[in-house]
């Protein structure tokens, strides 16, 4: 099982940024979905998780701005941030879980200047 997460980049505050998370050696739409993020030297951070069933719940800093959802035909997930603040940069990471073992994709940086 590999996640490749990508989409990360510069933005201003108040723009936006997808991610995208793309899943190889396991069916994608079968598992729930997490994002976090985090700071160097910082513990990680949860962003906001999708379930099988497309259910969605977020941190309560970025509900409202931020979006997860999916496209099960391409083993992706995204997470899609609205109303981006500098608070916002960090590296993004996306995670399953496969029978007790977790599957985290490498990262993608998202830094968002003032």
């Amino acid at each position: 099982v590999q996640l490749q997460a990508s989409g990360g980049g510069l933005v201003q505050a108040g723009g936006s940024l997808r991610l995208s998370c793309t899943a190889s050696g396991i069916t994608f739409g079968n598992y729930n979905v997490g994002w976090y993020r985090q700071l160097p030297e910082e513990p990680r951070e949860f962003v906001g998780t999708i379930s099988s069933e497309r259910r969605t719940n977020y941190a309560d800093s970025v509900e409202g701005r931020f979006t997860i959802s999916r496209d099960n035909a391409n083993n992706t997930v995204f997470l899609q941030m609205n109303s981006l603040k500098p608070e916002d940069t960090a590296v993004y990471y996306c995670v399953t879980r496969k029978r007790d073992r977790y599957y985290w994709g490498q990262g993608t940086l998202v830094t968002v200047s003032s």
